[in-house]
C-alpha cells in the first residue's frame, strides 16, 4: 500500500511517500481501505512534533509515523471478534485516539472509531466531520450553550473546518452571528449566513466595542485578558486550537478568571466519534454541508498540509486516494 509518513519531527516537507505491506486487523478491529481523509490541526501539531504529541509519539522521533486522524472509506476486513460490519460497508471516523494512521490506502481501525456513512454521502464529505464537526458542536453547546438562551455569538478564524459547521449547526437559532477571518474568506461566511463579518486585518474584534455572550475560537492566538474584553457578563470563551503557550494558561486559570471578571473561560477537549449519528440525521435532513477547499491526491498530501499551516483554505482540505 502506498502511506505518507515522516521520521523527524519539522516543517511538512519531512513528509514522503513509501509503499508498505498493509497492516492486519487485530482484536476488535476492522482493515479499512481508506478513500478520503481530511487534513487536521492535530495532524499538522503531529508531524512539527509539538510538545502535547511529543508526549503522545516520542520525545525525539515519531513512534507511529503516519499521520492523518479523519477517514472515510471501505469495509474489507475484520479481526477477532469485531462484528459491527461487514465487507463492503462505507463508514468514517476520528482515529485520533487509535493511533492515526489516515494518510494511507489501509488502515486496521478499532470498529468503536467508525460508523457508517448515509447512502447519499460521499467519501469526501464524511472525511471531514469528525474532529472539525465535533469541536464545532461540543463548543458550541456542550461548552458554550448555545441553545440555551444566549443572543450573540463570535466566530474567531470562522473560515477553516470549525468554523464553516458552527455557522451551519447555528443557522437553525435566534442569535446574531459574528465570524472573523481574513477578507478572502468572508464571502463564504455570509453564504452560510453570518450576520456580520469583519476582517481581522482591519477591525481587532476585542477593541470594536462590540461584546458577545458566547466566542468559539479556533485560532487562539492571543491571551485570555484580551478576548475576555469582548465577553458580556456571564458570557463563555471556549477555544477548540491554536497556541498552546495561551490555551495552557486558560485552562489552568479559567476557575480564577470566572471569579475575578464574572466570565467564563474554557479549552474544549475533544471527544472523539460522539456527535457522528447526530451529524448523519442532519446530513440527511439537508442541515449539514461540509465546505470542501480542495481535494488533492494521497501524493500532496504535503502540499496539503503546508496550505493548512499557511491558512490558505476556506473549509477543510481532503486527500482522495484512488
Amino acid at each position: 500500500m502506498r502511506a505518507v509518513l515522516f521520521d523527524r519531527y519539522g516543517k511538512p516537507d519531512r513528509l514522503r511517500l513509501e509503499h508498505l505491506d498493509p497492516p492486519a486487523p487485530g482484536p476488535g478491529q476492522v482493515l479499512l481501505r481508506i478513500r478520503a481523509a481530511s487534513v487536521n490541526d492535530w495532524d499538522l501539531a503531529r508531524v512539527r512534533g509539538e510538545f502535547f504529541n511529543r508526549l503522545m509519539n516520542g520525545l525525539t522521533r515519531p513512534r507511529r509515523k503516519i499521520p492523518g486522524s479523519d477517514v472515510a472509506g471501505e469495509v474489507i476486513g475484520s479481526g477477532a471478534g469485531a462484528c459491527a460490519f461487514e465487507p463492503g460497508d462505507r463508514v468514517y471516523g476520528d482515529l485520533s485516539q487509535a493511533g492515526f494512521g489516515g494518510f494511507a490506502d489501509y488502515v486496521s481501525a478499532p470498529e468503536s472509531c467508525l460508523i457508517r456513512m448515509p447512502p447519499s454521502m460521499s467519501f469526501e464529505q464524511a472525511a471531514c466531520l469528525p474532529q472539525a464537526g465535533q469541536l464545532a458542536w461540543q463548543g458550541l453547546f456542550d461548552v458554550g450553550k448555545a441553545d440555551a438562551g444566549i443572543r450573540s455569538v463570535l466566530l474567531n478564524g470562522a473560515g477553516g473546518g470549525v468554523g464553516t459547521f458552527a455557522l451551519q449547526f447555528l443557522e437553525p437559532l435566534d442569535l446574531r452571528v459574528t465570524c472573523v477571518d481574513r477578507a478572502d474568506k468572508l464571502g463564504v461566511l455570509e453564504s452560510l449566513g453570518a450576520d456580520r463579518t469583519l476582517d481581522f486585518s482591519r477591525v481587532d474584534f476585542t477593541r470594536e466595542g462590540n461584546r458577545y455572550d458566547l466566542i468559539l475560537d479556533a485560532r487562539t492566538t492571543r491571551p485570555a485578558a484580551e478576548y475576555i474584553r469582548a465577553l458580556n457578563p456571564g458570557g463563555t470563551y471556549a477555544t477548540v486550537g491554536g497556541s498552546m503557550r495561551h490555551i495552557i494558561p486558560m485552562a489552568l486559570l479559567g476557575k480564577t478568571l470566572l471569579r475575578t471578571h464574572g466570565v467564563h473561560v474554557r479549552v474544549v477537549s475533544l471527544v472523539p466519534n460522539r456527535n457522528l449519528q447526530q451529524f448523519n440525521r442532519l446530513f440527511e435532513e439537508g442541515g449539514l454541508h461540509p465546505v470542501i477547499d480542495s481535494v488533492v491526491p494521497l501524493e500532496e498530501t504535503r502540499q496539503a498540509l503546508e496550505r493548512f499551516a499557511r491558512s490558505d483554505h476556506t473549509g477543510k482540505i481532503v486527500t482522495r486516494m484512488d
